[in-house]
């Protein structure tokens, strides 16, 4: 059975709207949701991370777990557990058992995915974040499987920020 795939881009103007991009996101988060993050170094997904996490209901401060690689938040509808990647290989991640994570009861943020793309859930929601300069930036956003397809229908529906 093969899952169904969308794809909508966004460009964002300013900062803000991608805090709101991210807030809306997380308002439609379930457990198990699991968001695949990628893009250059300084294109946001650690900020986009942030807002999400508050979105779900973090308190706090949320930073890249680059050294701690994975760091769990308890919010307010549903846990949070970031991770971030860059310095694993395929099998380093793989020995730390993300399926428990991934199909846990809360959400799971990935940030440089595409570097453990093997062991990602079949479905998910892919952001792809690329910085336009200033604070400008294009969001791609892949959604694989439902409900990430049905979430990126609905975002098309709604049409702001879409090129």
């Amino acid at each position: 059975m093969r899952s169904e795939t969308i794809q909508t881009v966004w460009t964002v103007k300013q900062e803000q709207d991608t805090l709101r991009l991210a807030e809306l996101l997380a308002s439609w988060a379930t457990p198990g949701t699991v968001l695949a993050l990628d893009g250059d170094l300084g294109a946001g997904k650690t900020r986009f991370s942030q807002a999400f996490a508050s979105g779900i209901g973090v308190r706090g401060i949320v930073n890249s777990p680059t050294f701690t690689i994975i760091k769990e938040y308890n919010g307010e509808h549903l846990p949070l557990y970031h991770m971030d990647v860059y310095r694993l290989s395929e099998s380093e991640a793989d020995e730390l058992g993300l399926d428990e994570y991934f199909y846990g009861d809360g959400v799971t943020i990935v940030e440089w995915a595409s570097l453990i793309e093997a062991l990602l859930p079949p479905e998910r929601l892919q952001l792809y974040i690329e910085h336009l300069g200033g604070e400008a930036r294009r969001i791609s956003i892949t959604g694989i499987g439902e409900p990430y397809a049905a979430w990126c229908q609905q975002l098309q529906a709604m049409g702001a920020g879409n090129e």
